[in-house]
């Protein structure tokens, strides 16, 4: 399970970085330590449920995650890339938004089209958090990923991490195609109060 991001503090709190902030609350949650690795990344190995998972914050920039996935790839002989779990940002999802998708195309994002170019495929399953258009178009879109958010936006991602994790956790146990039921079909304004889960999650079930 991969989390895309730009590494360093001067991102760590940006827009871009939300599937990063999904990486580091599934270690949290799961008693793992994220630690530089040898294929370019921030790792850990934990255990969910049944299954030993391979968690990873690429430390190369965004538009080179592909370097750090594939040597990813090579070391835990994922030979098929639907086990190969993205988290990102997504500006086609309004703010707060989560949904799952497997393969599909790559709405424009830098590091997507990197991981496909460096695996020659995209049939790679993903989680994807809405982080909204930015006000001023298309061409504000840089400055609108590298930026941090508002504090109402915040509240909203900061929810959104946590959901994001739990599809994470659904797709797991249950298949991607579970996990698309149940996120897929939530409002599109966003995730749940904060305080609620939903039936079967970790936090209910004790994961």
């Amino acid at each position: 399970m991969v989390g895309l991001g730009n590494p360093g503090p001067r991102y760590a709190k940006t827009r871009h970085n939300v599937g990063a902030d999904v990486v580091a609350l599934l270690a949290e949650r799961h008693g793992g330590h994220l630690r530089q690795g040898k294929e370019l990344a921030l790792e850990a190995e934990v255990r969910v449920g049944d299954k030993r998972v391979a968690l990873a914050f690429p430390q190369t920039y965004m538009n080179e995650s592909g370097r750090s996935v594939a040597r990813l790839v090579r070391r835990f002989k994922v030979d098929d890339l639907a086990r190969l779990v993205v988290v990102h940002d997504e500006l086609d999802l309004p703010i707060g938004v989560v949904r799952v998708k497997a393969g599909g195309g790559l709405a424009g994002h830098n590091g997507l089209k990197s991981i496909k170019a460096w695996l020659r495929s995209g049939e790679f399953s993903r989680v994807r958090i809405g982080i909204g258009k930015p006000p001023g178009g298309k061409d504000a879109g840089i400055d609108h990923v590298l930026s941090a958010p508002t504090r109402a936006e915040r509240a909203k991602l900061q929810e959104a991490v946590s959901t994001a994790a739990d599809a994470v956790e659904l797709l797991l146990a249950e298949g991607v195609a579970a996990a698309q039921n149940e996120f897929n079909s939530r409002p599109a304004e966003g995730p749940p109060a904060p305080g609620s889960s939903r039936p079967g999650s970790s936090r209910s079930a004790g994961v």
